[in-house]
Formats: structure tokens, C-alpha cells, sequence
């Protein structure tokens, strides 16, 4: 498998976090673990397919991904090749007009939101050009061409830096009350433009902070701890239904991701 990554163009920065290409040779099956951004797939070569639960998906060429809380395994046949688009969080209210907590858990084809006609030209596009660099300039115009009238929301974007900053440790009341806001209007408000709830996107937030910190060698007791976890069987079960392994099995793994 080859992984390509470019940042964004300055117009698009404050919506995007990066484009991400996948090129493979042969079957190739990834384990994907759930994350705080919603994902854009434009897929201009080869079969993709979701193959998490008992029967196997196949993913159409263009689909939007919401936030999801457990990880899924998709499988990249031979001779794939396949672009993503990570939003930024509270990104994508940018560009598509209905709430966002309508995708969590949910993989959509891109046509529900955008012309098929307009998608078909843009996959053709995309297989005829020789360079990544160039698919990312035909992207950053389509984009571009379909971002909604918009101004972000300065208070979900505090809200998620102050989550960001506490690694997901905060409580849910004090940033509603930090903001001035009730706290069933602030819920609605956060997973209206994030797509998720707040105690959702926090938690996505401590996973993903204890698996990109945890050294190999140490303490689980330590980490869950540090974490805010008060019992270890509290924290295997998040942390089980964030990766699909313990955190012991999943800490064997030989540190790639």
C-alpha cells in the first residue's frame, strides 16, 4: 500500500486537515479506527469494500463518511487507487447543508448531496491525470465550486479547542457554561456543525490521545490513570469498543500507526 499526503491550499485551510492518497498493488486489508474528522472518498481505480461485519460491503466510487466510535476494516482490492478528504472538525458544515449528527455511524454515496453527473466527471478526471498533485488541484476546484455561504461557528470552534486542549478530559456542563449556554442548547448546537456529540467527540479525543502516546513499554494501569479512568474494566471497554482489541493486544502490535 502507498500513502500519499498534501496539505491544503490556503482558501480551503480552514475547512480541510489534508488530502490523503491510498494506491494498491495487491489486496490490502486496513483497520481504521474511528477519528474526529468526517471523511470525503473519491475512488478512481479498483473495489474498495467494508468488510466489519458478517457480510461484506461493497463501497460505492464517491461516499461521505460520518464519525463513527468503533473501527472498521476495509478491504482495498488490487489495483485501487483512492482519494480521501479529511475535514477539519466542524469543517464540513462548509460545504453540505443538513446536520451533521444525520451521518454518525453512517457511509453515504457522495450523489445524495451532489449531482451524479457533476461526481462522474470528477472520478474520469481524477483517473486521467498522471500526478497527485494534480488530482489535488481538480479537488480544490470542486471544492471550491460547492462551498455554502458560510461563517464558522466561533463557539463550537472554542469548544473543541478546549476540549483538544484538556485531551478529552472535560466535562460536557463546564463547556456549555464556559460558552453561556444551556446545556441541551450547546449539545444541539455542537452536533448540528461537528456531527457528533460533545461527550462523543471527547471521548474519540482521550482514545486517540492515549494510542498515539502510550510508549511500548508502559504501565495500562498507569495510562488509564493518567487518562481519567478510574477502573481498569471502565477503560478496556472503551478502549476495546474504540480499537476492536484490548489494550493489551493492541498495544503487541509493532508500532505503526
Amino acid at each position: 500500500m502507498h500513502i500519499e499526503r498534501f496539505a491544503p491550499g490556503e482558501i480551503l485551510k480552514p475547512f480541510i486537515k489534508q488530502y490523503v492518497f491510498i494506491e494498491t498493488a495487491d489486496d490490502v486489508i486496513n483497520r481504521i479506527l474511528p477519528d474526529t474528522s468526517l471523511v470525503m472518498a473519491i475512488r478512481y481505480g479498483g473495489n474498495i469494500s467494508d468488510i466489519t461485519g458478517l457480510n461484506t460491503n461493497q463501497l460505492p466510487s464517491s461516499l461521505i463518511t460520518g464519525l463513527k466510535k468503533s473501527p472498521r476494516l476495509i478491504n482495498y482490492g488490487s489495483a485501487t487507487s483512492n482519494m480521501l478528504i479529511l475535514f477539519k472538525a466542524a469543517g464540513a458544515a462548509a460545504f453540505f447543508k443538513q446536520p451533521l449528527h444525520e451521518l454518525f455511524e453512517a457511509s453515504v454515496p457522495l450523489d445524495n448531496f451532489i449531482a451524479p453527473d457533476k461526481l462522474t466527471l470528477l472520478e474520469e478526471q481524477l483517473a486521467q491525470v498522471d500526478g497527485n498533485q494534480q488530482r489535488v488541484a481538480i479537488v480544490e476546484r470542486f471544492l471550491v465550486q460547492h462551498i455554502q455561504t458560510y461563517k464558522q461557528d466561533q463557539l463550537i470552534i472554542s469548544a473543541l479547542q478546549k476540549i483538544r486542549l484538556s485531551k478529552g478530559q472535560i466535562k460536557i456542563r463546564e463547556l456549555a457554561n464556559a460558552h453561556c449556554l444551556s446545556q441541551d442548547a450547546f449539545e444541539k448546537r455542537f452536533r448540528r456543525v461537528v456531527g457528533t456529540s460533545p461527550k462523543q467527540f471527547a471521548s474519540i479525543v482521550k482514545i486517540k490521545s492515549i494510542v498515539g502516546n502510550k510508549t511500548q513499554n508502559g504501565s495500562l494501569t498507569q495510562v488509564a490513570l493518567n487518562a481519567g479512568y478510574f477502573d481498569q474494566p471502565h477503560f478496556n471497554k472503551e478502549f476495546k469498543l474504540f480499537t476492536g482489541l484490548s489494550p493489551a493486544d493492541f498495544f503487541k502490535i509493532p508500532r505503526a500507526w
